[in-house]
């Protein structure tokens, strides 16, 4: 038993770069401190005593940020190099943070939620850029799903401690926040060298752009349309950090309740996230996606009926086992349709959708709330779950073609070498000899 265990660890976690196990434990040590976003609702409507729209408006603000966030942090990773972007990134952050945290009126806290938004997400793009330069091909799933496990092992522990760290005031929260950017910032300073190589680098003179860059993008509807899907995705997974506190407290439910439930998510994917590659390696990705979708939908879905801890936290429990399905299929991927030398761009694309159901999800979230009703809404996220399920198995075959392709042009062209023709017995010997079979390419 222990031997096996060891065997799978060894197969988990062996043969890693030393670069990405600093990126790693700087996620960690980031997401260990991500007090504020999850507790951003509440403090607005409890604390501040906005209405549920201003708080959509200012969670909204975020999204928008990041929006411009990772536009600007993927053009940047590939103009300027992924670590001087991340380092800008992580300074801004953090003191837009504590801006935030000494924010009062209403004018200054959605001005900060902006700011704030777009030198968060602009790290995004650098990193996942500089995550698929240090990780091989054949290592990435397993790297995916490990750095995946540290974002929700700190977000696990961020929840519960943040819930109480809220009982000593909430601008304990900004300030620990800040704090734990500040420290990952450092990591990268000091351990972490720039990883775009002169393969990924802009290939114009002048530091410019590879020509057609934007066209390229733009052009790539195969790609555009695996992004619209995460779009929908994501309205659908946000609503847990805008709508899910606001009902779990129209529920007579308290925000540390919330922060346990919550917990839930990050405790189960630490569970299991690990075990995840092996269950889905070999299987068709568009199937991963599509079941992916539709489990997260009806974890949504079943929240119109939740009124008490347990029901809030079963529901938790069946859309995180979507989350877990989704995550490492979506990285491997957008890995494998991106162009070497505009994957900061084809990164920042992606985080973009991330961005604008950041500002969609929680202005249409409260808008539904007020206006249909909260199990409408929640039933809602059901009926996007299911319609994007049938769109990756639809569009799925077209995205492993495009996959195909890159794959095969990114494979280095060999000289060809004038070879002496063999000796008379060297060539009969040759043509006698038994054939060995041709060694099968590496799964993807």
């Amino acid at each position: 038993m222990l031997r096996t265990v060891r065997s799978w660890f060894r197969d988990t976690t062996g043969g890693l770069p030393r670069a990405f196990w600093y990126l790693w434990t700087g996620t960690l040590i980031s997401r260990l401190g991500s007090f504020v976003l999850v507790f951003l609702a509440i403090y607005l409507t409890q604390e501040r005593g906005f209405s549920a729209s201003q708080a959509g408006l200012v969670l909204g603000l975020w999204g928008v940020g990041g929006a411009v966030g990772t536009t600007v942090g993927g053009t940047l990773a590939d103009r300027w190099g992924r670590r001087p972007t991340l380092l800008t990134a992580h300074l801004g952050a953090a003191t837009m943070m504590l801006a935030l945290g000494l924010a009062r009126p209403l004018w200054a806290v959605a001005l900060g939620a902006l700011l704030l938004g777009t030198f968060a997400e602009a790290a995004r793009p650098a990193f996942g850029a500089m995550m698929i330069d240090v990780v091989p091909e054949k290592d990435r799933l397993r790297a995916f799903s490990l750095n995946y496990w540290a974002i929700n092992l700190g977000f696990a522990c961020a929840a519960v401690l943040a819930g109480l760290a809220a009982q000593a005031g909430y601008l304990l929260l900004f300030v620990v926040d800040a704090a734990t950017t500040l420290i990952t910032a450092l990591i990268i300073f000091t351990r972490v060298k720039e990883t775009r190589t002169a393969s990924a680098a802009p290939v114009a003179k002048g530091g410019t752009a590879p020509p057609g860059a934007l066209r390229t993008i733009l052009t790539d509807r195969v790609y555009l349309g695996f992004v619209t899907l995460n779009l929908f995705a994501a309205l659908v997974f946000l609503q847990h950090i805008s709508m899910l506190p606001i009902a779990m407290g129209d529920s007579d439910l308290t925000p540390a309740t919330y922060g346990s439930v919550i917990a839930l998510n990050g405790v189960l994917i630490v569970v299991g996230q690990l075990f995840v590659p092996r269950l889905i390696k070999g299987r068709s990705r568009s199937h991963v996606l599509a079941l992916a979708s539709l489990v997260m939908g009806v974890g949504f879905g079943l929240t119109a009926f939740a009124g008490t801890a347990w029901f809030y936290g079963v529901t938790v429990l069946i859309w995180t086992l979507g989350e877990m399905l989704n995550s490492p299929s979506n990285s491997t991927l957008i890995a494998e349709l991106s162009p070497a030398a505009l994957r900061g761009r084809y990164q920042g694309v992606f985080s973009l959708s991330w961005q604008i159901a950041g500002a969609a999800a929680p202005i249409l979230g409260g808008l539904v709330r007020e206006h249909v009703g909260n199990g409408a809404l929640w039933l809602g996220c059901a009926a996007i779950g299911a319609v994007t399920a049938v769109a990756h198995l639809v569009s799925g075959p077209a995205r492993e073609r495009r996959a195909a392709q890159l794959r095969a042009a990114a494979v280095p062209v060999r000289p060809v070498t004038v070879v002496q023709p063999p000796a008379p017995a060297a060539a009969e010997a040759a043509a006698t000899a038994p054939t060995e079979p041709m060694p099968a390419r590496a799964a993807s």
